[in-house]
């Protein structure tokens, strides 16, 4: 089974869901994973209430860019409360694979960043994801 996740992560990472900009963004926010280099940013627009539009933008490994790409199409049309309410369990989950302690940094990155941007604050604590 792992074999399948695998290929449907390399799938997100060359053929990315939702790459891109939002040029004006209700929210918009980035962050990066100083151990390994990854960068991402979130942009979403929000219509009353819901995810009306999701892009995110950013490099890094096929593990940080593939899931916040599966991120993406998660929440597209869920209301912010939902979106709130992802855990990295849900993130994990998707991803379908087991994990390094190092990787799973770069799995929840873009949750972090997806976070940060809905509760506006500055930075996400690893705990409050």
């Amino acid at each position: 089974m792992e074999d399948f996740y695998r290929e449907y992560i390399l799938d997100h990472y060359r053929n990315p869901r939702n790459r891109g900009v939002i040029e004006s963004p209700d929210i918009t926010y980035a962050d990066s994973n100083p151990l390994c280099g990854d960068e991402i940013q979130i942009d979403l627009l929000v219509k009353d209430g819901l995810v009306d539009d999701v892009k995110f933008s950013g490099r890094g490994c096929a593990i940080s860019q593939a899931s916040v790409s599966m991120l993406t199409e998660m929440i597209e049309g869920k209301p912010i409360d939902e979106v709130k309410e992802i855990t990295k369990e849900d993130v994990l989950e998707l991803l379908g694979i087991t994990l390094t302690p190092v990787r799973v940094k770069c799995a929840l990155l873009g949750l972090k960043v997806l976070k940060s941007g809905v509760y506006g604050i500055e930075a996400a604590e690893d705990e409050d994801l």
